[in-house]
């Protein structure tokens, strides 16, 4: 990866970087249109449709392992609602990561810059994410699944000393796995409408935060310190490990009444599951790659998570 000081514009190894204020002005502009109230935008009085699924089969956990074909249609359509439910639980989770981290960002920014204001933009967003989640969870009568309490009490941590392009590794590690699976989600007509409309709203606003997110992570992986990008390297291979073990939680297997152990050990052995998670991970480790960020320790976190091969 080289560095080039050029009229103050920065270039990496994907070349010249985007004026920040440029960028966000954009980014701003695309949220004036389309930008949606889950609340107004789908709804939600409508009865949960029998016979569809409230994730894609073939993107559950336990898909074309031997214990997913001795489970019954009714028990398969059952651990696609938990495990929505899970997925739903960790991106509120994340969310809630994201936004703090965020304000962190701006805290000493111009206040009245276009960088700022789509942060705060951006934070909206996330707020109207994760109040739409927690609805979906609701009306797919399934519980909520916390993270493992080791991982939630880690995240403490993590907000309180986190670097910036620390920050952006990991918001890019939260946002684009999910977002690869509910590209394929939202035009599934096999999956609940209700399921179909959260997926494509999120899908359409997190395009902006990715692409706020990388801009802002390549610009810091060029001007950082050192030691700033050499922690950063080392925490966003932490941080996929941490994302892949929260993935699903095991819980969701007991209550469609499969035995723990059985299925954890049957998810772990699909070569189905390695290829759904990699392939979900396979622009982002790409990207990562490209602008320095998967070398020497950070890679070897990446394989050991199982979302890099």
């Amino acid at each position: 990866m080289t560095t080039v000081t050029e009229r103050d514009a920065l270039r990496d190894a994907l070349g010249l970087l985007r004026d920040r204020e440029q960028v966000a002005e954009r980014l701003l502009e695309s949220s004036a249109k389309h930008s949606f109230d889950p609340d107004k935008e789908l709804d939600w009085d409508a009865p949960v449709e029998d016979g569809k699924w409230f994730w894609p089969p073939e993107l559950l956990s336990l898909y074309d392992t031997p214990l997913w074909r001795k489970m019954s249609e009714e028990q398969r359509m059952d651990l696609a609602r938990h495990e929505a439910a899970s997925l739903a639980s960790l991106g509120i989770w994340f969310e809630i990561i994201l936004m703090q981290l965020l304000v962190r960002h701006i805290y000493d920014k111009s206040l009245t810059s276009n960088h700022v204001r789509y942060a705060l933009t951006e934070i909206a967003d996330e707020c109207r994410h994760s109040m739409m989640f927690a609805r979906m969870i609701k009306k797919g009568g399934a519980p909520t699944y916390r993270v493992p309490r080791v991982y939630h009490n880690l995240a403490r941590v993590l907000k309180t000393v986190s670097t910036t392009p620390g920050s952006f590794a990991a918001t890019l590690l939260g946002e684009e796995i999910l977002d690869w699976m509910q590209r394929l989600t939202f035009p599934d007509e096999r999956v609940q409408t209700i399921v179909r409309g959260v997926t494509r709203i999120h899908v359409v606003e997190e395009a902006r935060h990715v692409r706020y997110a990388r801009e802002e992570l390549r610009r810091q992986m060029v001007s950082a310190p050192r030691w700033e990008r050499e922690l950063t390297r080392i925490s966003c291979g932490e941080a996929a490990r941490v994302f892949a073990t929260c993935f699903v939680n095991p819980q969701v297997y007991e209550n469609v009444g499969l035995d723990r152990r059985e299925a954890v050990a049957q998810v772990k052995a699909s070569g189905h599951r390695r290829e759904v998670m990699r392939s979900g991970a396979g622009r982002l480790t790409e990207f990562l790659d490209d602008i320095g960020v998967m070398k020497g320790l950070s890679r070897r976190l990446w394989r050991s998570s199982g979302l890099l091969a």
